[in-house]
């Protein structure tokens, strides 16, 4: 029995989304963004968001549009600025943005946690820096390690590459890098993919994120973009 819904269009896929939600946004920067399942979004109008990401936006597209509508509170994730993040740069220059900076690590590790219910872990990344301040301390077998609580997401937007009918899915390449734990941590996972097939045509031994985590599934036509700046 298939889990998953096929929606016919983005719009309808992210639905979804409420009002101050937490949303868990796949990419690498712009590798593995899901660019038609965040316009819909914007289309959509939900609006004080927390976003769960690896970066803060590239350009005028993607994470960058929707940061850009006004539409994000507060961002969680490990690198807010590179060569074309001006849209997040001029809104917390402004106040109009909420940051907390979590190293790349802790960020997959506390939403693997998340999904694989785990109450909080003990890290030693961030010890003796700003980003230890507030957080309890324990020194194990004679290093410091810092408390780390999990993420949680309301909604996951993820890219994957092919989903069959039942929401298995497979990635490629770089593309994969958040979407399977933020596929795990979210009550809802929503998934853009490329292509649609039929039921025992994936192979299984390939499936990377199996279906009972996904609930959501659309199909749109990639799209490519470059990072402004980047050599």
């Amino acid at each position: 029995m298939s889990k998953a819904q096929i929606f016919a269009s983005p719009e309808e896929a992210v639905r979804v989304v409420q009002d101050g939600d937490t949303v868990l946004v796949g990419g690498f920067g712009l590798a593995g963004m899901p660019f038609d399942l965040i316009d819909a979004l914007i289309g959509h109008g939900a609006g004080d968001l927390t976003i769960v990401s690896n970066n803060a936006g590239n350009g005028d597209v993607g994470l960058a549009a929707l940061l850009k509508a006004g539409r994000v509170r507060k961002i969680l994730c490990s690198f807010p600025r590179q060569s074309d993040s001006y849209v997040f740069d001029d809104l917390y220059r402004r106040g109009e943005i909420e940051l907390e900076v979590v190293p790349q690590g802790n960020l997959a590790e506390r939403m693997r946690a998340a999904g694989a219910g785990i109450g909080a872990f003990y890290c030693p990344t961030a010890v003796g820096t700003p980003l230890a301040e507030g957080k309890e301390t324990r020194t194990i077998d004679g290093r410091d390690y810092l408390l780390e609580y999990p993420i949680k997401g309301d909604v996951a937007l993820i890219s994957a590459d092919t989903a069959d009918t039942m929401g298995n899915l497979v990635y490629r390449k770089t593309a994969r890098n958040f979407g399977p734990v933020m596929a795990t941590a979210a009550a809802t996972t929503v998934v853009q993919v490329a292509s649609i097939v039929a039921v025992g045509e994936l192979d299984p031994e390939a499936v990377v994120t199996p279906s009972i985590h996904v609930d959501r599934v659309v199909q749109v036509e990639p799209r490519h973009y470059t990072v402004q700046g980047a050599r």
